[in-house]
């Protein structure tokens, strides 16, 4: 006899707060079966409803949506409007669309099923982690195609940043040829300020290659977290493409916003990729003439942010180890027409792990 270990790759759900634990086995006791553990997180939505009008839709509790993955109908575990903290759903009862929070009947810090709501509860250190309001990765472009209108993007950016008034934090980030961490995730708006003013018009623009490092970044954070692009022309330095990006955004659940300008709207490609990406993410795209409409694209952001729904779930059995699509629905008759904007989907993480097996030498 012979013992050995064997690396097997195993696909773990994405997720993007609070986890749940679990062991599976074959064969009950059989010593020449495996027993591997795998950790199952939770998939976390922010989901915009907008009316015909295009007003935003508040007020809604979790018996107004139906979450569909690949098709098959998955459970709401949490759920938040607007800027609020995600309350479980056992603190919800039909017709309340505020809920006082109750403390969790679960001291495991686990996920359970509540057998008489028919949906998925949330642990504690589950909620927490996902806060009120969202952090904010600001991305601005300053290559060579900002030459002009450079300090009137600044000015944009810096009021966004003034009126913020819910994210946790906000980082500024910058972009040529090269990336700059101008000021990491802070409190302080004057620090990012400070840093929107120092920044320089430089050369070449490597677009794709610093929003994935930006997505790099927030995607190490739990919780709600949103990266917001200026962006006044193409790529033209990158290494990576932007169908890379798009993914990674949708697997980790960021939405991307993205503000350009007429110029960058004359390039169908860039066109095409901006809309692609932001659609795709569950964010939204501006081209702005002048700097009026610059700051209205802003302004517009932080209004989207404000109407956010924040509703996550625990996955259900899905042989599928690919891509898988994620559909919101309305589930009222009078709801039909409203537009419902989330992320369009995900691939699960693939992860290694050490797995123990026994074999006959």
């Amino acid at each position: 006899m012979a013992k050995w270990r064997v690396l097997v790759p195993m696909l773990l759900l994405a997720s993007f707060s609070g986890s749940v634990a679990w062991a599976a086995a074959q064969e009950g006791n059989n010593p020449d079966v495996t027993v591997f553990k795998v950790t199952v997180n939770m998939v976390q939505l922010d989901v915009a409803v907008t009316d015909k009008k295009g007003n935003y839709v508040t007020r809604l509790t979790p018996w107004d949506f139906a979450i569909y993955e690949d098709g098959i109908p998955q459970k709401i575990a949490s759920f938040g409007e607007e800027n609020e903290a995600p309350r479980k759903i056992e603190d919800y009862k039909p017709g309340e669309s505020k809920p006082a929070l109750a403390p969790s009947s679960n001291p495991k810090g686990h996920g359970h099923r509540n057998k008489d709501s028919g949906f998925e509860e949330a642990s504690p250190a589950q909620v927490a982690s996902l806060v009120a309001g969202a952090n904010v990765f600001i991305l601005f472009d300053t290559s060579n195609y900002m030459y002009r209108g450079f300090v009137f993007a600044q000015d944009a950016i810096a009021e966004f940043v003034r009126s913020l008034q819910d994210p946790a934090r906000v980082a500024f980030y910058s972009y040529s040829r090269n990336f700059t961490r101008a000021a990491l995730l802070t409190p302080e708006r004057s620090d990012v300020i400070r840093a929107i003013r120092t920044t320089v018009a430089g050369d070449d623009a490597a677009l794709y290659n610093s929003l994935l490092m930006t997505l790099r970044d927030a995607a190490r954070l739990s919780g709600r977290k949103v990266v917001v692009v200026f962006s006044n022309g193409p790529d033209n330095a990158s290494a990576v493409g932007p169908e890379d990006i798009r993914e990674m955004a949708q697997t980790e659940g960021i939405p991307i916003y993205m503000i350009s300008t007429q110029e960058a709207r004359l390039d169908p490609i860039s066109t095409a990729v901006f809309e692609r990406v932001s659609a795709t993410t569950g964010g939204k795209v501006y081209f702005a003439k002048n700097w009026k409409e610059q700051q209205d694209a802003f302004a517009s952001i932080r209004d989207d942010l404000a109407h956010l729904y924040s509703i996550s779930y625990y996955p259900a059995a899905n042989p599928n180890r690919g891509w898988r699509s994620i559909t919101v629905k309305m589930l009222a008759q009078d709801m039909k027409g409203y537009h419902v904007r989330t992320r369009s989907g995900y691939r699960p993480k693939a992860v290694r792990l050490t797995e123990q097996v026994k074999a006959t030498s």
